[in-house]
C-alpha cells in the first residue's frame, strides 16, 4: 500500500458502494483502481503518468469515466458526506465545494481585443517619445526604411521616382 492509498477501515466504508463484478472478462481489482483514481485526482498529474503499481493507466481512466457516468462516485461522496455530518464534522455554514474555472481573456487584463503590434514601429517608440538615449538599447539602432506593401509602390520605387 502506497502513501495516500485507502486504509482497510476506509475501504470497508467504500467497498459496498461499488458495483458488483459483471459476467465476462476479468476485472481489475476495484481497490487498486480506486487508489489509482485518487492518486491522479490528488496529484493533478496526467493519466499517462499514473504509477505502474495501479495497473494500466487506460484501465484506471476508463473505470473512472464509467463510475462517473453511472453515479458510483456520486454515491460514494454522498455516503461519506452523510457519515461526516452525523459525526458532526461538517459545518454547513462553511460547506462549499467549488469546481469552477474561469479563464480571463487578454482584454480583461487591459489589452485590446485584437492586439497586433508592428515590429517596425514598436522598436522606435522610445526615440519618438523623446526618451533618454541610455534608457533602452534600441535607441542606439537606426531605423531602416520599411519595404513597400503594395505592388504599385514597388514599381514606383524601382524607377526611382517618389511622389
Amino acid at each position: 500500500m502506497g502513501r495516500g492509498d485507502t486504509s482497510d477501515a476506509q475501504w470497508k466504508l467504500i467497498e459496498p458502494l461499488l458495483p458488483k463484478q459483471r459476467r465476462g472478462g476479468r476485472w481489475n481489482d476495484h481497490r487498486l483502481m480506486f487508489d489509482g483514481i485518487l492518486w491522479v485526482l490528488r496529484t493533478g498529474a496526467p493519466w499517462r503518468d499514473l504509477p505502474e503499481r495501479y495497473g494500466k493507466w487506460g484501465s484506471v481512466y476508463h473505470r473512472f469515466n464509467r463510475w462517473k457516468k453511472d453515479g458510483t462516485l456520486d454515491r460514494i461522496l454522498k455516503a461519506l458526506r452523510i457519515r461526516l455530518d452525523k459525526q458532526g464534522h461538517i459545518d454547513w455554514d462553511l460547506w462549499c465545494v467549488d469546481g469552477s474555472n474561469v479563464r480571463a481573456s487578454r482584454a480583461a487584463a487591459g489589452a485590446s481585443k485584437k492586439a497586433k503590434e508592428s515590429p517596425r514601429t514598436t522598436r522606435w517608440v522610445a526615440r519618438e517619445a523623446g526618451g533618454d538615449q541610455s534608457s533602452t538599447w534600441s535607441l542606439t539602432v537606426t531605423p531602416f526604411p520599411s519595404p513597400p506593401s503594395s505592388a504599385r509602390a514597388k514599381r514606383t520605387n524601382r524607377r526611382g521616382s517618389s511622389s
